[in-house]
C-alpha cells in the first residue's frame, strides 16, 4: 500500500482519515433523509433556516443546525446569509436523489442501507472469523433463513422492495440497454420484486411481453404499494427453487445470482436452461468483480455485504461464464456498464 502513497500521505493520512470517517459521512445523509430534511427543503419556496427546519422537525436547534453545517460541508446543501440569518437550501442532486418525491429517489435505499445493512455491517468482524451471514446476531433469525429474515414482518419487506425499485430506477434503463433485446418476445424478470426493472424492460421493447415471477407475499405487496396506471407489466406468483418456472424467450436473474453458493446457482440455472425455449436465453444482472478481484470497490464491498446479509458472493464475468456453460449456456456475451451493476447473456 505504502508504494502507491504520495510522501505527503505518508507525512500525514489524509485519506485513511477519509476513510475512517467514512460511516459518519453515511450516517449524515441517513439522519437527514430518516428526518425529512430533504423533502422539507424541497417543499418550501425559498431557503430555511436551522430554527425553522427544527421547529417543523421537532429537533433541537443546535442538533439540526450541526447536521445542516455537516450537510453543506459534504456538498449536499448549500448555505447563505440574508440579514443576519443563516439559511439553507438543498442542491439540484439532493433535490434529484434524496427527496422522496422525485421520480428518481433513493429514500427507499438509504433508509435501507440505515436500518439494516448498517446494523448488520456492525457484525461485520463476526461474520469474517466465522464465514456466515449475521442475521441471527443481528436480527435473531437462523443464517439459512435468508429471505425469511429479508421478509420477516410487512414493513421490512415493503423497506426491501423500496431498496430493489430505487436500484432499478437509477440502474434500469443502463441494463435493459447493455444488448439489443428485441428479438426476444416473452420476457419473465424472475425474482423481479416491484417490476421496476421490468417497466423499464417494457418501456424500451414495446413489442415484447414482460411478466414478473416472484413469491406470492411479494408479488401481493407489488400489486399493493408499486402498481402503475396502465402497467405494462404482469405479475406471476410462485417461487423459482421448488416449483416451476414459466415459459419464456428470456430469463432476467437481476441481483439474484449473488445472494447464493454455486450449487444452488447451478440448480437455478439448469432450471431455466431446461425449460427456455430453444434459441431464447438468460440475462444476468449483477456487480461484477475484476478477474483479478482488485475492483471495483463498489463490488468488492457488495462482495462483504453477501457474507453479512446472506449466503452469497460477488464473482468475476469468468465465473459467471464457468456457471452458464455448465448448465448448457453458450454464446456468453458480457458487458459492463461503468455504473454499479453489469449484463451478462447467454443463449440456450
Amino acid at each position: 500500500m505504502a508504494e502507491h502513497m504520495s510522501q505527503s500521505e505518508l507525512d500525514y493520512p489524509f485519506k485513511l482519515l477519509e476513510y475512517f470517517n467514512g460511516f459518519r459521512v453515511s450516517k449524515v445523509v441517513f439522519s437527514a433523509c430518516e428526518l425529512g430534511v430533504f423533502d422539507l427543503l424541497l417543499s418550501s419556496p425559498e431557503p430555511l433556516s436551522a430554527q425553522h427546519m427544527a421547529k417543523d422537525l421537532g429537533t433541537s436547534i443546535d442538533g439540526m443546525e450541526r447536521l445542516l453545517d455537516a450537510l453543506v460541508g459534504i456538498e449536499v446543501l448549500e448555505v447563505e446569509k440574508n440579514n443576519g440569518t443563516t439559511l439553507y437550501s438543498s442542491t439540484d442532486v439532493a433535490n434529484l436523489y434524496l427527496a422522496k418525491g422525485s421520480v428518481k429517489s433513493l429514500h427507499a435505499m438509504i433508509i435501507y442501507q440505515s436500518q439494516t445493512i448498517y446494523p448488520l455491517w456492525n457484525n461485520m468482524v463476526d461474520a469474517i472469523r466465522e464465514g456466515k451471514n449475521q442475521n441471527e446476531k443481528t436480527f435473531g433469525h437462523p443464517t439459512e433463513e435468508v429471505f425469511q429474515t429479508i421478509y420477516r414482518s410487512e414493513e421490512e419487506m415493503l423497506k426491501f422492495m423500496g431498496l430493489m425499485n430505487s436500484s432499478w430506477v437509477l440502474d434500469g434503463h443502463d441494463i435493459v440497454t447493455a444488448f439489443n433485446l428485441s428479438c426476444f418476445q416473452n420476457i419473465v424478470d424472475l425474482g423481479g420484486c416491484t417490476g421496476a426493472l421490468a417497466r423499464e424492460m417494457a418501456r424500451v421493447y414495446p413489442l415484447s411481453s414482460v411478466t414478473v415471477f416472484d413469491l406470492p407475499q411479494v408479488v401481493e405487496m407489488a400489486k399493493k404499494h408499486f402498481s402503475q396506471e396502465n402497467d405494462a407489466v404482469a405479475f406471476q406468483a410462485g417461487d423459482f427453487f421448488t416449483g416451476e418456472i414459466p415459459a419464456a424467450d428470456l430469463y432476467i436473474l437481476a441481483r439474484i445470482i449473488h445472494d447464493w453458493a454455486e450449487e444452488k446457482c447451478l440448480t437455478l440455472l439448469k432450471k431455466i436452461y431446461d425449460t427456455c425455449k430453444p434459441g431464447g436465453g438468460v440475462m444476468v444482472v449483477e456487480a461484477m468483480l475484476f478477474e483479478n478481484r482488485r475492483g471495483p470497490v463498489m463490488a468488492q464491498l457488495f462482495s462483504l455485504n453477501m457474507l453479512v446479509q446472506s449466503e452469497g458472493r460477488e464473482r468475476p464475468p469468468s465465473e459467471y461464464t464457468r456457471m452458464l456453460t455448465k448448465t448448457g449456456f453458450h454464446s456468453v456475451q458480457v458487458c459492463r456498464t461503468g455504473k454499479s451493476y453489469d449484463a451478462i447473456l447467454a443463449i440456450r
